[in-house]
């Protein structure tokens, strides 16, 4: 039997690949492994049967057999290390790929997260204007630090690995923004990501998923 994903059956980035769903197919098309989407609506992410799977009711989910994973590190973790693909042979590379993946999402995109609420869920209260420049600076500052680390290189540690593929999913979400470009080597690093067939196809399967969803859900 083929793993099983949830996603959103409508998601509310519309179609942009932003969803997290997203990364796990990616992984999941990186290694060749086959896989199912069980599409939620926002009513059926709430209720007991998904929130038995994610207690926290969001998407994605992962299930193979007995195996049920929440979060989508960890599910890229899962994968990465049973497949062949996304993470170096050597030891010490594959320390660093996985020191990399946890960079990546504890390091990066919490104040990129920041960023998008005080944009979009923020925009209209009346100490916005004082505090989203303060959030901007935050993110700034991360995107120069890991441009120094970057530099020239094509990827993070040397191959791409797992470490990439949840970088540059957390910087894809400054695209819209304009901040991305104050930093050429890390547009050129995110489009080199993009530039993935594996990429490509998770992105082209996301984009049906939505096309094809109904257009209200509850």
């Amino acid at each position: 039997m083929k793993p099983v994903i949830t996603a959103f059956e409508r998601s509310p980035d519309g179609g942009k690949g932003l969803a997290r769903d997203m990364r796990v197919r990616w992984a999941l098309e990186e290694v060749g492994q086959p896989y199912d989407v069980r599409a939620l609506s926002f009513r059926q992410m709430k209720e007991p049967a998904h929130l038995a799977l994610h207690p926290f009711g969001q998407i994605p989910t992962y299930e193979d057999g007995d195996l049920a994973l929440f979060e989508t590190g960890a599910i890229v973790f899962h994968l990465a290390e049973r497949h062949a693909g996304l993470l170096p042979d050597d030891a010490i590379a594959r320390s660093r790929a996985i020191m990399w993946m946890f960079a990546a999402l504890n390091t990066v995109e919490p104040p990129i997260l920041e960023f998008a609420n005080a944009r979009i869920f923020e925009s209209d209260k009346p100490w916005n204007s004082e505090r989203l420049p303060l959030v901007v600076e935050r993110v700034r500052a991360r995107l120069q630090q890991l441009s120094a680390r970057l530099g020239t290189a094509d990827w993070l540690d040397g191959a791409f690995s797992v470490a990439d593929l949840m970088m540059v999913s957390v910087l894809l979400r400054l695209k819209p923004s304009g901040l991305l470009g104050e930093f050429p080597n890390l547009s050129a690093y995110v489009a080199r990501g993009e530039e993935r067939p594996a990429y490509k196809r998770a992105f082209v399967a996301q984009l049906e998923a939505f096309n094809s969803a109904p257009k209200a859900s509850g």
